[in-house]
């Protein structure tokens, strides 16, 4: 099975479900999105979905806020001295039982999830430090990508048009036994596609699975 393209994508799923309706079609959108958060969710992390970003951590403040298409982390380094200190990824409950007087500050050693926005940070920063963070991102979704192409498309084709399969006929309230093989076709779309993650980038180089 190909690859597919915004438009080609949009047109399988027509075709599959054999649903042309005004209130089907305006939603295939959201089928697509969803089925596109699925697949990053389910499959090992691929070094094509991971990016480097600059941010800067505020003296006296333990939070910094997260690059806003983040998924999840690798490491995060600040710069003393013209350095990378790599910062330890610990639970949020170690972190705020480590350093529980946030008015406090020192050189941070530690860094955690704190909410979908933000990272804590411990010790509270003494300083102004330029922070690098390298993460595995969420990329634009078809829907929106210029041309209508993206490396999910035309790369995992079969496991993106499953998942918007089953979005879809979940939505149409669709006969179960339809739902459920699409959801085991999908299901063998998206281990194919983790295998060759891992058979392509090594198992070292993930650090921990994403939820």
């Amino acid at each position: 099975m190909a690859g597919y393209t915004y438009t080609t994508l949009v047109q399988a799923v027509k075709d599959f479900t054999d649903n042309t309706e005004t209130v089907f079609v305006s939603q295939i959108d959201n089928f697509i999105k969803n089925a596109e958060e699925r697949i990053l969710k389910s499959i090992a992390p691929l070094e094509v979905f991971r990016k480097n970003a600059s941010a800067n951590l505020t003296s006296g403040n333990k939070y910094l806020p997260k690059p806003s298409d983040w998924l999840a982390s690798y490491t995060l380094s600040i710069i003393v001295s013209s350095d990378h200190v790599f910062l330890m990824n610990k639970d949020v409950n170690f972190v705020q039982e480590y350093w529980p007087d946030a008015s406090s500050t020192g050189q941070p050693k530690y860094y955690a999830d704190y909410d979908v926005s933000n990272f804590i940070i411990a010790p509270t920063p003494n300083s102004a430090y330029t922070a690098e963070i390298h993460y595995f991102y969420r990329p634009e979704s078809i829907v929106d990508a210029s041309g209508g192409t993206t490396w999910i498309g035309t790369n995992a084709g079969p496991s993106l048009l499953y998942a918007t399969l089953v979005e879809a006929y979940t939505f149409m309230k669709g006969e179960p036994d339809m739902i459920q093989i699409y959801e085991q076709k999908f299901m063998q779309a998206a281990e194919r596609l983790s295998m060759f993650a891992v058979q392509a980038e090594g198992l070292d180089t993930y650090r921990k699975s994403v939820a």
